[in-house]
């Protein structure tokens, strides 16, 4: 998110300098992002093996392979939004830096909603408003099929929803406003 906030910004020279559509940049962006996803995907495999993981993982773990392919593709409209409105307006590029952290933090990636449940197992009013930031949803399509738990299907359909609204988003964005982000940057 942000550095997708920055991709045109980052890119100034190359657009001003060279005629190539806008989502190259973005494309050199998620690519960079995969590369290091892949790197740190080692770890997981190092502590998978170490900790004798694999004896505990169902045959779902390759649900992560879609919903990774889903992560790049929001990143991709992600990037292209808020690259040409952070482009545009230029204080956007912290709003995103603050909101950015707001989500890490309300998103279970360092806790669990499970710590929320009650004691007879009733999931909690408070673990329920887990649900209404977007990355959660996001965060659960991957890590429950690399975790071995169970999977739910309206997770992947908000992702789905997400990935659908998002690139018509950033469909109308690019349709109206590619031509004036090189005077922009």
């Amino acid at each position: 998110i942000l550095e997708g906030a920055e991709v045109f910004i980052a890119n100034e020279g190359l657009i001003k300098q060279l005629p190539t559509p806008l989502s190259v940049h973005v494309y050199r962006l998620v690519w960079r992002q995969v590369l290091f996803f892949a790197h740190n995907l080692l770890i997981y495999v190092i502590v998978f093996f170490a900790f004798s993981i694999w004896r505990d993982i169902h045959w779902t773990v390759i649900f992560a392979i879609p919903a990774f392919v889903l992560l790049v593709l929001n990143a991709m409209w992600v990037s292209i939004v808020f690259g040409i409105f952070a482009t545009r307006y230029r204080d956007i590029g912290p709003i995103l830096g603050s909101m950015t952290l707001m989500l890490f933090v309300l998103t279970p990636v360092m806790w669990s909603t499970k710590a929320l449940e009650n004691q007879g197992g009733q999931v909690a009013d408070r673990a329920k408003i887990v649900e209404i930031v977007p990355t959660f949803h996001f965060l659960e399509i991957v890590r429950a099929p690399l975790l071995g738990e169970d999977q739910h299907l309206y997770h992947w359909l908000i992702v789905l929803a997400f990935t659908v609204v998002g690139w018509l988003l950033a469909i109308v964005a690019l349709k109206k406003f590619r031509a004036r982000v090189p005077y922009w940057v």
